[in-house]
């Protein structure tokens, strides 16, 4: 029994190595980013995901972005900045977006149920009342936003790794008067 142990102990071990390789970190997949997309989903180790929509186009050519976290129950990720981040296409800051709200519920909390946080917390916990715990976001930028740009949530901290997140590329669509998400 000694000797089994020995042989299978490794094997069991390198099983649990990080095996996980990011997809498509920067949204655009063309030049010119033509596709509307309804929405994106970025996929992190041990479950835990994010994904937003097309963001509401403000009237003064701003907009309010929306970002939704799934944490699965008994999972965290520290946040690793509390900075999101509105940029030219894969370049500098043009603004930082204003926290409209941050709340979490878990999965089987009726939505009106909720606990607000008056800011970016350090990290997302699951609740253990739910088998996930949804952490959702709102985001606004009230200046003009240019015709093209990037939103940069931060990265995390997963199990004591630490992993990029996707940039989710916008495009103003004039046929739709509308600001999209783009691929």
């Amino acid at each position: 029994m000694r000797y089994t142990l020995a042989l299978v102990l490794p094997l069991l071990l390198s099983a649990c190595g990080d095996s996980y390789t990011p997809v498509d970190v920067y949204m655009a997949k063309t030049p010119e980013c033509a596709s509307w997309q309804e929405g994106s989903r970025f996929a992190l180790p041990r479950g835990i995901s994010v994904s937003t929509t097309p963001p509401v186009t403000l009237p003064d050519g701003g907009a309010e972005f929306t970002f939704v976290y799934l944490v699965p129950r008994g999972e965290r990720a520290l946040f690793l900045s509390r900075e999101y981040a509105v940029t030219q296409p894969k370049g500098p800051v043009i603004a930082k977006p204003q926290l409209v709200s941050f709340y979490q519920r878990t999965t089987n909390s009726p939505a009106e149920i909720v606990e607000v946080i008056p800011k970016v917390p350090d990290m997302l916990i699951a609740g253990a009342t739910g088998e996930e715990t949804i952490w959702r976001v709102r985001l606004r930028v009230t200046d003009k936003l240019p015709a093209r740009f990037d939103v940069t949530p931060p990265a995390f901290e997963i199990a004591l790794h630490k992993y990029p997140m996707r940039t989710f590329t916008y495009r103003y669509f004039p046929d739709r008067k509308a600001y999209g998400l783009c691929s």
